[in-house]
C-alpha cells in the first residue's frame, strides 16, 4: 500500500489526505497547529463542530465533511512542526518535532513514505511605511485570528488598508468583533481594478460562488457602514505608545502618493495586507523547481520537479480556498496512484481564471516605495532602516544579497527575512538590476532548539528537558 504524508491541514492538505486515502492509500497527515483547518478554516479548538464566530467562516459545511473523512480514514499528527526534508536516499525523510510550539519536550519524529504532498500555505505580505512597526499596526491574517478564535476586537476605531479582495473580509472580521472600521482603502484606482475584472467577464462565470461571497461583504459593509475607498492607502502611522492616527493619501496607477492629498484619520488599530506568500522553506529544501514569480512549479497532475513530491494550494499560486480545495484533491489522488476526478480538474481550471484576474486588478505596484522616508524600518527584527539599507546598497553596488544581508542585518532577525525579505528583493532590484535576490532559502523550516538536534530521536521526553538550551 502506497503511504503518502501530507503536510499542512488546510483547505489543500485536507482535500488531499482525504482524496488519497479514497485512492485506497495509507495517509498521514502532519500540521503543526492545533487543530485543523488552516488559516482559513481558523477556529477555537473548543468550537470544531461550532466556531466562534459562524458569520467569519465560510463553506463550514465542507470543512466538516473533509474533517470528518480525514479523521476516519488517515493518520492525523497535531503539534507536527516539520523542520527539514532530507532527500538524499531513494526515498525523502521528513523530520518534524511534535508537541507544543514553545514547548521544551517536544518529540522528534520521522517519516520516509512513498509520496508527499507539500501544502504548507502562505502568510501575510505587507509593504513598510513610516510607522508600521508601531503597536496596533496588524496583519489582515492576524485580524481573522483574533476574530475567528478568539472574538477580540482590534481596537475601538479600525483602518482596513492594503490591496486586495482579502481586505474586505479582514473588515468584516473586525466590524463582527466588535471594532469601529472607519474606511477600507485599496491602493488601486477604479481603472485598474476595472481592467482586471471587467474584460471577457463571462469566463469568470465558473467561480460564481466568489461573485456571491464578494456580495455578501459588500452588503456587510453597508450594514455597518463602513466607507470603501480605492486609489488610497495609509503611507504613514503615527503614535508614541501605539498607534494614534494615520495618514491616508490619494494614489495613482503606480501607487505613488498624489501631492496634497494627504488627510490624518484618528485610529487606535490599523489592519493591512498587501496580498500573500507562499511558505517555501520545505519545497525549497526538497529541491522543487520554482517559477519566476516564486511559486512551485506543477504539471496537469501537481506534481512537482522533484520525483515522489506533489505540490497544492497557495504555494502553487495564490488563488484563493476553492482552488486550493481542487489542487489538493488532484495531488491527493495523483500521489496515491489514481486519476484525478476530472470534476476536480474543472474547478481548478475555473479558479485559476479567477485568480488571475484578481492579480491583474490588485497586484502590487512599483510606486509604493515613495510612501518611504531614510528612517522607515524596512526589517523589523533587525530594526533596519530604508536610507541604512539604500546607503550600504550604493556603496557596495557589486555586492550580492547575501553579503548585503551580512552588512545591513536586514533578514537575519527571528523570522529569517520571511516579513522583510521580499521587501528588500525589491528595493535591491529598484536600485540596480536583478542578481541573487532570494530569502527564500532556510535550511530550517522553524526554530529548532540545539538540544532536539543533539539529542535525536532515542531521547526520552525527561532527557530532553534537562538538557534543553
Amino acid at each position: 500500500m502506497t503511504h503518502v504524508v501530507v503536510v499542512g491541514a488546510g483547505p489543500a492538505g485536507l482535500a488531499a489526505a482525504a482524496a488519497a486515502a479514497e485512492a485506497g492509500a495509507r495517509v498521514t497527515l502532519l500540521d503543526g497547529a492545533e487543530h485543523l483547518g488552516g488559516q482559513f478554516w481558523r477556529h477555537a479548538r473548543a468550537d470544531d463542530d461550532a466556531p466562534r464566530a459562524p458569520r467569519l467562516q465560510h463553506a463550514w459545511s465542507r470543512y466538516r465533511a473533509l474533517r470528518d473523512a480525514v479523521r476516519r480514514e488517515c493518520e492525523v499528527v497535531l503539534g507536527a512542526s516539520v523542520w527539514a526534508i532530507d532527500v538524499s536516499g531513494e526515498r525523502a525523510v521528513l523530520h518534524a518535532l511534535v508537541g507544543e510550539a514553545d514547548g521544551r519536550a517536544r518529540e522528534p519524529r520521522s517519516w520516509r513514505p512513498d509520496a508527499v504532498v507539500l501544502a504548507t500555505g502562505a502568510h501575510d505580505r505587507t509593504l513598510p511605511f513610516p510607522g508600521w512597526d508601531l503597536p496596533g499596526v496588524v496583519t489582515a491574517g492576524a485580524a481573522q485570528a483574533y476574530a475567528k478564535a478568539e472574538g477580540i476586537a482590534l481596537g475601538r476605531r479600525v483602518v482596513v488598508a492594503g490591496a486586495g479582495p482579502f481586505l474586505l473580509p479582514a473588515a468584516v472580521s473586525a466590524a463582527t468583533a466588535g471594532s469601529r472600521v472607519v474606511g477600507v482603502y485599496e491602493a488601486n484606482p477604479l481603472r485598474t481594478l476595472a481592467s482586471g475584472w471587467l474584460p471577457r467577464a463571462w469566463r469568470l462565470a465558473g467561480a460564481w460562488r466568489k461573485g456571491i461571497e464578494a456580495a455578501g461583504y459588500l452588503a456587510d459593509l453597508a450594514r455597518h457602514r463602513i466607507p470603501y475607498r480605492v486609489g488610497t492607502a495609509v503611507v504613514a502611522a503615527h503614535g508614541r505608545e501605539r498607534v494614534e492616527a494615520v495618514t491616508i493619501a490619494a494614489l495613482d496607477a503606480t501607487w505613488r502618493p498624489v501631492a496634497g492629498s494627504e488627510r490624518v484619520v484618528e485610529t487606535d488599530a490599523v489592519c493591512v495586507s498587501h496580498g500573500f506568500l507562499p511558505r517555501l522553506e520545505l519545497p525549497v529544501a526538497a529541491g522543487c523547481a520554482l517559477s519566476a514569480e516564486r511559486f512551485v512549479v506543477v504539471d496537469e497532475d501537481q506534481r512537482t520537479s522533484v520525483p515522489g513530491f506533489w505540490a497544492a494550494g497557495e504555494i502553487t499560486g495564490i488563488a484563493g480556498a476553492d482552488a486550493a480545495i481542487a489542487e489538493g484533491r488532484v495531488a491527493g489522488a495523483s500521489a496515491a496512484g489514481a486519476v484525478p476526478d476530472p470534476r476536480a480538474l474543472r474547478m481548478r481550471a475555473r479558479h485559476g481564471r479567477f485568480a488571475e484576474r484578481m492579480h491583474a486588478a490588485h497586484g502590487i505596484r512599483g510606486g509604493w516605495t515613495a510612501w518611504l522616508t531614510d528612517e522607515t524600518v524596512v526589517c523589523r527584527c533587525e530594526e533596519v532602516s530604508y536610507g541604512r539599507l539604500v546607503a550600504t546598497l550604493r556603496h557596495a553596488p557589486d555586492a550580492g544579497l547575501r553579503s548585503l544581508k551580512l552588512a545591513t542585518r536586514a533578514g537575519l532577525g527571528i523570522c529569517q527575512a520571511r516579513v522583510c525579505g521580499r521587501t528588500v528583493e525589491e528595493l535591491i532590484v529598484a536600485e540596480r538590476a536583478p542578481g541573487d535576490a532570494t530569502s527564500d532559502a532556510r535550511p530550517l523550516a522553524i526554530p529548532v532548539r540545539l538540544a532536539e538536534l543533539a539529542l535525536g530521536e532515542d531521547a526520552t521526553p525527561s532527557q530532553r528537558k534537562e538538557h534543553d538550551v
